[in-house]
């Protein structure tokens, strides 16, 4: 049993973990690809790139998982099939169950890293992919002149240059500076120009050039402006380019988000979010029942008691002909007033509870992907016992066809919880309710050598029911 054991486990870890680094690597490229247009352009240093990706790969890890186990999973046991290799252990008396035991210990092991792995390590991961990711997609690209386009990077300037050497001198320079608030235009014009500096100023040294510079008359009754002209051989132009660097937010703002807490976390945002809702729900209880509440007060703010007085007909026809206008108006107005209190009452209402929700299925994710790593080892086991085939061909379409069908399910399920359709419990957990007889519905055909998946099988049953069907036509033939 221990040989048999080796041998399984063998077999499976050399393609669990191939696949889980194929799987991470074609989500960490469509990571690049969704993107690449935030992180072109922007002067980047390498390992700021290397840091994002390896803090997104860890958010891919619920969907890099699960598959590699499933697919892991089916090769394992595919190869095993196809190569008789568990016809031979059947023979030596051990079941399918039995040789399965190693492996489910070393998934059950997975699945409970996976779990504190979601719990402890995966929030921080998130904490630090979403600061940087906000970083990285709210800075400006760097500072580039095109030849004969203008660049309106820097605020209150507009730079252009007719060419450009291959060492970055600019030829033909115009510079349009927008910075004086008292209304006044400045143009410089220089045949060319040199770029230096650091990561706060851009230093640009201009030769034989001209600068215009308008402002307003020194007479206040003259509306006239004045030119001046300015020319000079050389000149230093200072621009501040400490936008363009980009500043690492605090991560304590951004801690807070359902996706970055672990569920001590999560628990207590649910009940704080609770109790703000409880106490909302009775603060709009009291104020929309104070309008229609009615007390007669008299001088000093004295109750009086009055009579009952019993009205047949319309109220309003009980009131003087002067006051039914007032009075009416009156009413409109409290009854558009508390019409649009409870307007935004409910509009409040509905994205708390929307956050609570949010919560709540966050919390359930946290169990999900250690049950998904069970659940589809249970599928994928059988199945490749039950295909027989090995390799990338048919183990890699059928691990993707089971794959897809609990992501779909997965995915549509959560939207219902989102919105308030379905339970947040039933929503995170109905792909595992609906798939789990699958898995033990496949298990049990692979204990019973079932020929689920055999071709020949099938063309055997196609072929015995045409047979019979022709033998059944024959008979109701009439005779000659």
């Amino acid at each position: 049993m221990k040989k048999i054991h080796l041998l399984l486990l063998k077999a499976f870890i050399r393609p669990f973990f191939v696949t889980f680094f194929i799987v991470m690597f074609i989500l960490l490229m469509l990571f690049l690809f969704k993107y690449v247009d935030d992180l072109i352009g922007k002067g980047f240093e390498w390992y700021i790139i290397l840091e994002l990706m390896y803090y997104a790969s860890a958010a891919n890890v619920s969907m890099a998982l699960p598959l590699s186990i499933l697919l892991s999973s089916i090769m394992t046991f595919g190869t095993l099939g196809e190569n008789y290799e568990l016809v031979a252990i059947k023979s030596a008396g051990v079941s399918l169950q039995k040789a399965m035991m190693p492996l489910l210990t070393l998934i059950i092991f997975i699945a409970i890293g996976s779990f504190f792995f979601s719990d402890y390590m995966l929030p921080k991961a998130n904490l630090k992919y979403g600061s940087l990711l906000w970083d990285i997609t709210n800075k400006k690209l760097s500072f580039l002149i095109k030849p004969g386009v203008f660049n309106n990077s820097i605020n209150g300037y507009s730079i252009r240059a007719d060419k450009k050497g291959e060492d970055g001198t600019l030829y033909d320079v115009m510079i349009y500076d927008h910075t004086n608030t008292s209304g006044g235009s400045k143009i410089i014009l220089a045949k060319e120009g040199k770029m230096s500096g650091d990561d706060k100023y851009l230093l640009l040294k201009l030769k034989n050039g001209v600068r215009y510079e308008e402002s307003s008359g020194r007479n206040n009754y003259n509306p006239r402006q004045e030119l001046t002209r300015m020319r000079f051989e050389e000149t230093d132009q200072k621009f501040d380019i400490s936008s363009f660097k980009m500043s690492r937010t605090n991560e304590q703002e951004f801690k807070g988000n359902t996706q970055m807490l672990n569920l001590k976390g999560l628990k207590k945002k649910e009940d704080s979010l609770s109790k703000e809702l409880d106490s909302i729900n009775k603060f709009a209880a009291v104020n929309v029942n104070s309008y229609y509440k009615q007390n007669n007060y008299t001088k000093g703010y004295t109750k009086v008691k009055a009579p009952v007085k019993t009205i047949k007909g319309e109220l309003v026809k009980e009131l003087q002909p002067t006051q039914r206008l007032s009075v009416i108006q009156t009413a409109l107005d409290q009854a558009t007033t508390i019409k649009q209190t409870t307007a935004g009452r409910i509009t409040d209402f509905e994205d708390r509870t929307k956050n609570i929700i949010k919560v709540q299925i966050e919390f359930q994710r946290k169990f999900t992907l250690a049950a998904s790593c069970l659940l589809l080892f249970f599928i994928g086991a059988p199945l490749g016992a039950i295909i027989r085939k090995g390799g990338l061909g048919l183990p890699v379409v059928m691990a993707i066809v089971f794959f897809l069908l609990y992501h779909i399910i997965a995915t549509v399920s959560e939207k219902s919880a989102t919105t308030g359709s379905l339970l947040p419990f039933f929503g995170m957990w109905l792909a595992i309710f609906v798939l789990s007889p699958l898995g033990a519905f496949l298990t049990y055909k692979a204990t019973v050598d079932s020929a689920l998946f055999d071709i020949d099988y099938f063309k055997q049953l196609a072929v015995g029911f045409f047979k019979k069907k022709k033998t059944g036509h024959s008979k109701n033939l009439p005779a000659n």
